[in-house]
């Protein structure tokens, strides 16, 4: 796979459509990354024109922020925003909702004002333009999917049909569990919890959470965060269902059922 970056573009005289915001987890993550390569495979399936920074991103700074390092979000997101803003970037996709939400919410206040979307919304969207196509008896048709609403998606930007409408499009059984949407339970990765030792208690977050999805009874939890799909992998282990259930994001599912 041959993605060009921004700097080659740039080098060429010319310049994509839409920047794809890879993240520090996507970049580095050896699970993330799988995420990364299903959502490029999309791009390049529906004929999307879209570039990376490369080695130019670096963190948006949301776990600094989230953990109350002012100073080191800011520094961050000022040294991105040059970036960003040297290239022109008009349009942004990310497959992550906390960079989503840094760069959507929280850069503009700090002059890097973009369009900025969820892979899930522009995944929709190009399946509504007829541009990503399923195809008939895909390897999800008639699966129980459930799909686990990440807090920063969700929540805090509202975000809850794209993600449930590209999973329609599979042919799937959506199945929803006890706590969706806005009452969504967190994974327990959120606010730089992922980053710091945890409380004691008689359980963890993303056990309860898992437990939930379990409820349902699904061949596939779907998820559209990496930070989702890493807390909800291990409780699924932790269940010993690995090999009866799937936790995908919503990405790959749909990379595995191309067309």
């Amino acid at each position: 796979m041959n993605v060009k970056t921004m700097a080659q573009w740039a080098a060429e005289g010319t310049a994509p459509d839409i920047l794809f915001w890879v993240g520090c987890a996507g970049s580095f993550d050896q699970r993330a990354q799988k995420v990364t390569r299903a959502f490029a495979q999309i791009l390049d399936a529906a004929g999307v024109s879209y570039g990376i920074l490369g080695a130019e991103e670096m963190c948006t700074g949301d776990p600094a922020r989230r953990a109350g390092n002012e100073f080191l979000f800011q520094m961050m997101a000022s040294q991105n925003i040059a970036v960003l803003n040297g290239y022109g970037i008009k349009k942004i996709v990310t497959t992550c909702p906390h960079c989503f939400n840094t760069l959507s919410n929280e850069y503009p206040e700090l002059g890097g004002q973009y369009e900025v979307v969820h892979h899930t919304t522009l995944l929709q969207q190009l399946i509504n333009e007829g541009k990503v196509k399923m195809k008939e008896g895909g390897s999800f048709k008639g699966k129980r999917i459930t799909y686990h609403d990440s807090c920063y998606l969700g929540r805090a930007n509202q975000i809850y049909e794209a993600p449930r409408a590209v999973l329609e499009a599979l042919d799937a059984e959506l199945v929803e569990m006890k706590r969706c949407r806005s009452n969504g339970l967190c994974c327990g990765a959120g606010g730089a919890q992922m980053f710091k030792e945890e409380e004691k208690g008689n359980t963890r977050v993303n056990w309860e959470r898992t437990k939930e999805a379990l409820e349902t009874q699904p061949a596939v939890i779907a998820s559209a965060c990496p930070f989702c799909n890493t807390m909800l992998t291990d409780g699924v282990k932790v269940n010993e269902k690995e090999t009866e259930v799937q936790v995908l994001d919503v990405a790959e599912l749909v990379a595995q059922s191309l067309a």
